[in-house]
This record gives structure tokens, sequence and C-alpha cells, in this order.
């Protein structure tokens, strides 16, 4: 096995674990979650900065401030992995408001490596695509466009909000509310 694992290797337990090691301030425990989660959040990050070297920039922003900052994870919240790729997005749309976003350059999208998913995770990937899909049609169309806008494309929500006309308060509250909807559906609730 090399040095990083596909995200379809890795259990949310091992993250969990090691990101609770970082926040003790264990060195190994922050090598062992790059290696747990760098392929995930580097395509978060790639996909909203469009530029290969700032997704790698941003990538490397937010292991250090997992490390320097040591924010208290809070399990009951979500996540771990989730928790992260909020992070990751986050930087992310930083850099974007900093630089501009890019246009889409077919040659940096070709360096990303395709992990080749064996069948059975495809078909774990398109039961859990399938369940994400038909919990996102249970909510309000306004909730669930915000969502789809917000996580899928990048967009920053002062920028949903100013595209729906709507106060960025109303905005944050449609999407807070849409993903609390959307985490019950998921938990089975």
């Amino acid at each position: 096995m090399g040095l990083v694992r596909r995200s379809s290797d890795v259990s949310a337990a091992e993250v969990d674990r090691a990101l609770t090691a970082v926040q003790e301030g264990n060195r190994n425990a922050l090598a062992a979650l790059y290696r747990l989660t760098a392929p995930k959040l580097f395509s978060v990050c790639l996909r909203i900065c469009r530029d290969y070297q700032a997704a790698e920039d941003t990538l490397n922003e937010v292991y250090l401030n997992v490390w320097r900052r040591r924010v208290a994870f809070d399990p009951a919240r979500g996540t771990a992995t989730a928790w992260l790729c909020t992070i990751a997005r986050s930087r992310s749309i930083d850099w974007v408001r900093r630089h501009g976003r890019p246009m889409e350059s077919d040659l940096a999208l070709a360096d990303v490596p395709d992990p080749h998913p064996s069948p059975e995770d495809s078909a774990a990937a398109a039961q859990e695509t399938n369940r994400l899909h038909l919990c996102l049609e249970k909510l309000k169309p306004v909730q669930r466009n915000a969502i789809r806008t917000a996580f899928f494309e990048g967009v920053t929500y002062a920028e949903l909000a100013e595209r729906q006309n709507v106060p960025l308060g109303t905005m944050k509250t449609w999407v807070r509310r849409g993903l609390l909807k959307l985490k019950d559906c998921l938990d089975g609730r």
C-alpha cells in the first residue's frame, strides 16, 4: 500500500482517532491524518480553486491550521472528515477571493490521479449518492438549490444571497436548516 490510501479504504473511526491524537499534540498522528484524508480534501480544494498548485497550497494550509490551532472537533456536530472538508472548502474559497477563479485547465485536471474504485466501492458509493439525492429532494427548493450551489460549486453564502436577492442572514438560515434536515434524513430520522 502506498503513502496515501483511497478514501474508500478509510474508516470514519480511523480519521476520528487520528484527529483526536492531533488535538492532543501527537505529530505522528498528523502524518496519519494526512494519509487518511489528503485525497478527499485535495479534491475539494481543486474543485473550488481550479488550479493544481493553489489546491496543493490550500491543502497545506488546512493541515497547518489543524495542527497550529488545534480547534476542538465536536463529534456531536458531524464527522471528522466532514469537519476537515469544511475547513478545506473555507480555505479554498478564501484563496478564490484573494486571487480570483482561474480558467479551468485541462492540463491541471489531467494530473489528478484516478483511484479506480473497485466494483464494490462503486456500488456502495452509488447507494450513498442515491440516498443523498433522495434526501435532497425532500428539502424545500430554496434550501436544496442553495446547498447544491454552495457545496458542489463552491459558491459563498454572500454570492448565493446576491444571486437570490435575499439578505445574507436569510441565505445562511436556509442552508443551515436544510443541512440539519439533510443530516436527519441521512441518519434515518
